[in-house]
């Protein structure tokens, strides 16, 4: 099996990782959940972390022919749009997203809004194959922290991003609008059932303890000392899952990035003074915990 290479940009305000996912052979490569940067106390945008990513294609020789959502992102904005206009990549997400798309839409109030995946190239359905290059990449739908999660598997490399996070720091939220922690158990469990081999990559570390951020792992470490996964059972993890969800409040930026994700990473289009203006729905997320 040909292994793609595969470099991690973590971004620190908002504990994500965005990969570069090449194949060794023809330069071709995907870039997968690229973060675009923005300051919810100024309102400013930014593209430092999606630069930083150009660079890195330019001065390794790569082309970008894939810009990959997992799923649309409930804390920071996705810079695919701002990608495919550098790159002129295609665009792709899982084909569930036009199910986060309609819940969304209603939270925001947007009768006219087309919740039919059209901001994307394509949408992906489980099981769907493609080509990065010479590498097979394979799409598994991966619900549980939305309903639109998908895992990218391009040759030994599984992308799963709000699944599993690194052995010592569990498995993702499932509280959001369409998430269940039921379908997450069972969305881990498709991902340890891949051939022990396969290299797997989260898409967030927090840092616990304060230890330098990480982002790969095995399946043989996963099963072994994730505490949410290692000796439980699917009760056993629904229960725990749930308890721990209803402590956590909203993540800050929720009601911000999802009226742009949910849009493929597009900024809404600038008003008449020439300025763009976000949307956020009073009291749209009943019995969230507040934060401090």
């Amino acid at each position: 099996m040909l292994q793609p290479e595969v470099k991690g940009f973590y971004d620190a305000r908002t504990g994500s990782i965005q990969y570069v996912v090449a194949c060794p052979n023809t330069r071709q490569c995907a870039i997968i959940d690229p973060v675009l940067d923005f300051d919810e106390k100024s309102g400013s945008t930014a593209t430092a972390n999606a630069d930083a990513i150009l660079d890195h294609v330019r001065s390794h020789g790569l082309q970008v022919v894939w810009i990959l959502d997992t799923h649309p992102h409930a804390d920071h904005f996705s810079a695919a749009r701002y990608l495919k206009a550098k790159t002129g990549a295609l665009t792709a997400i899982g084909e569930h997203v036009r199910d986060v798309q309609t819940i969304w839409a209603q939270i925001y109030n947007w009768p006219d809004f087309a919740c039919d995946g059209s901001q994307w190239d394509r949408l992906f359905a489980d099981a769907e194959t493609f080509k990065i290059g010479d590498l097979d990449a394979r799409v598994m739908h991966s619900p549980g922290h939305t309903l639109a999660s998908i895992t990218y598997l391009i040759g030994d490399a599984a992308f799963i991003h709000d699944t599993l996070f690194m052995p010592d720091s569990g498995s993702a939220r499932a509280d959001f609008p369409g998430g269940n922690a039921t379908d997450l158990w069972k969305s881990i469990n498709d991902i340890l059932n891949l051939p022990e081999e396969t290299r797997l990559f989260t898409g967030h570390d927090y840092r616990p303890g304060g230890r330098e951020a990480l982002w790969e792992s095995s399946i043989a470490e996963q099963k072994a000392s994730n505490p949410h996964v290692a000796g439980r059972s699917m009760s056993d993890f629904v229960g725990l899952r749930e308890a721990r969800d209803a402590t956590l409040p909203m993540p800050k930026l929720i009601l911000h990035a999802l009226q742009i994700n949910i849009r493929g990473g597009e900024l809404p289009a600038c008003e008449e003074n020439g300025r763009r203006y976000l949307k956020i729905p009073l009291d749209a997320l009943p019995g969230s915990v507040w934060g401090a």
